[in-house]
C-alpha cells in the first residue's frame, strides 16, 4: 500500500503549485481521494476532497485558489494551488477515505509546500 505525494516546494505569494500522489496497493479508484495540510504547531486540516465520481469539496480557506482533481485510470489525485498565501504554508498528505463514511483509510507521506511574503 502506497500514497506517493510530489510536487512541493517554496513559492513567493501569488504563486502557484501543483502537488501530485499516486496510489497503489488500494482500489482508489472507489474511495475518496483527499488533501489535508498541517501547519507547525496546528492540527492537520482537510484542504480537499474527491469522491470517484468526481464531486469536490474544499475548505473554505482555499476555495476559489485551490482545485482537486483525479485520474481513475492512473490512480492518482491532484492539487492545483494558484494565489498561494503565506498561510498556505503546510505539510501536505495526500489521503484515501472510505466511499461510504469518508474516513480516512491511507496517507501519504506529506510534502512541504513553503509560501513566502
Amino acid at each position: 500500500v502506497q500514497l506517493q505525494a510530489s510536487g512541493g516546494g517554496l513559492v513567493q505569494a501569488g504563486g502557484s503549485l501543483r502537488l501530485s500522489c499516486a496510489a497503489s496497493g488500494i482500489p482508489f479508484n472507489i474511495m475518496i481521494a483527499g488533501w489535508y495540510r498541517q501547519a507547525p504547531g496546528k492540527q492537520r486540516e482537510l484542504v480537499a476532497t474527491i469522491t470517484n465520481g468526481g464531486t469536490t469539496s474544499y475548505a473554505d480557506s482555499v476555495k476559489g485558489r485551490f482545485t482537486i482533481s483525479r485520474d481513475n485510470a492512473k490512480n492518482t489525485v491532484s492539487l492545483q494551488m494558484n494565489s498561494l498565501k503565506p498561510e498556505d504554508t503546510a505539510v501536505y498528505y495526500c489521503s484515501a477515505n472510505n466511499p461510504w463514511t469518508a474516513k480516512t483509510v491511507y496517507w501519504g507521506q506529506g510534502t512541504q509546500v513553503t509560501v513566502s511574503s
